[in-house]
């Protein structure tokens, strides 16, 4: 099985770099960035299965910035957002990010919610690709028609008179 790239966005060195270790330990091939300009780069030149990105950098904006590059990315990766900062859910998914990874965390905390995040991911696309293979199938509507609702057809029994003599 090939390794599955991942790249991980973090200014702080010590971080990028035990986070990396960890990484390609467990078997994973990892690419680094230090900022969010670097990672938005590195995102056009390969594919990864996974993006891992600090929030801060070196604007508040920045771990934005790069879910947003990895979710315009045509390979669709995982996005997960790592912080010591914890969002609220509805904010960090209304940015983009699939998981929030609170920093400090255990290696072994961190490398089961990334392998859960990378198998719930390889599903969604795995439904998504099987949704659009069966819709292009499907003879498109003529556009502005509009489906119209089925007639109940009635049979009748045909009624028999007496007949009077």
């Amino acid at each position: 099985m090939a390794k599955r790239k991942v790249l991980l966005v973090d200014d702080e060195v010590t971080v990028l770099l035990t986070m990396k270790a960890v990484l390609e330990i467990s078997g994973f091939d990892v690419d680094t960035a230090a900022s969010a300009l670097d990672a938005k780069r590195k995102l056009k030149l390969r594919e990864y299965q996974m993006v891992i990105t600090d929030m801060r950098m070196e604007s508040d904006a920045a771990g934005r910035e790069v879910i947003q590059a990895a979710r315009t990315a045509p390979y669709h990766p995982a996005v997960a957002l790592l912080t010591a900062f914890p969002l609220s859910d509805d904010d960090w998914q209304e940015m983009g990010a699939d998981k929030m990874l609170v920093k400090p965390m255990q290696t072994v905390v961190l490398l089961r919610q990334i392998e859960k995040l990378l198998e719930t991911h390889s599903a969604k696309l795995a439904r998504l690709s099987s949704a659009a293979s069966a819709g292009a199938k499907k003879v498109p509507a003529k556009r502005g028609a509009k489906k119209l609702p089925a007639k109940k057809v009635v049979v009748k029994k045909p009624v028999r008179r007496k007949k009077s003599r």
